[in-house]
Formats: C-alpha cells, structure tokens, sequence
C-alpha cells in the first residue's frame, strides 16, 4: 500500500518512501482505516488531542484517526479542506494516523493501565471544578 501516489508532485515527494519500511506489514493496526474518509462526527474544531497511550484496551483506529483529522484541523486552521485542499488534507490524516499507530505499538511504560471510564470521572469532575457542576453534567 502506498501512502502517497508516487510521482505526486509537491515540495516532498523526493522524499517519500514506501510506508512499509516503517511498519509491521500485516500487523500494522493502521490498514484497517487507510482510506477511511476525512470526516468527523463532531463537526466542529476540537479544542485538544486527547492521551491515547497506555490504555486497556489500547487505542482504536477511529481513536487514532480521530486524533489525525484533530491534528490536521488545527494545523491548517480549518475544520474542512476547500476542494482545491483535499487531496493533501486526506493524504495528511492518513499519514498522521499511520505514524501515530506506529508511536503508540512502539511506546513502552511500567507505569499501570489507564481505563477509559476512571479518566472521563477524572475529566467530569475537573469540569466541573473549573466550570461548575452544571459544565460536568
């Protein structure tokens, strides 16, 4: 599978490889969302990238995309690419996302398992700390 199309012309494409000398081949959890659309169900700017290391169970691709397509609205200031963008901005998420794939699978820590349901507490009840009880609810 190739990432980028080669022959693509942009400032990088000297520079671009196969993405399989970087990845697991078969295991890479990533193919399971190339070609996934660059759309997201909020619909607006996140405002932050949430952790997703060291979860049980580890993160999944629609975390990990999710956290693409985040990533790439921030950077380009916008929550959705003019026509004339979309090709980079689709090909940038899958990128991102593949990379982070390989991040987290590679990332080693002693330091316990963190569940999902205990951190979304931990975040209800810094809400509403921060904004009041009605935030938190």
């Amino acid at each position: 599978m190739l990432l980028i199309p080669l022959g693509t012309a942009n400032r990088h494409s000297s520079s671009r490889k196969h993405h399989s000398s970087a990845c697991f081949g078969e295991n890479c959890r990533y193919t399971a969302i190339a070609g996934s659309a660059a759309s997201c169900q909020y619909g607006a700017m996140c405002r932050n990238i949430r952790v997703l290391n060291n979860f049980e169970p580890p993160a999944t691709n629609d975390e990990i995309h999710a956290a693409a397509l985040q990533y790439v609205r921030k950077v380009s200031g916008s929550t959705k690419p003019s026509a004339a963008n979309e090709e980079a901005w689709n090909e940038a998420v899958e990128e991102i996302a593949h990379i982070t794939a390989h991040l987290l699978d590679s990332l080693v820590t002693t330091a316990p398992k963190r569940n999902r349901e205990v951190e979304a507490a931990k975040a209800k009840a810094r809400a509403a700390k921060r904004y009041g009880e009605q935030a938190a609810s």
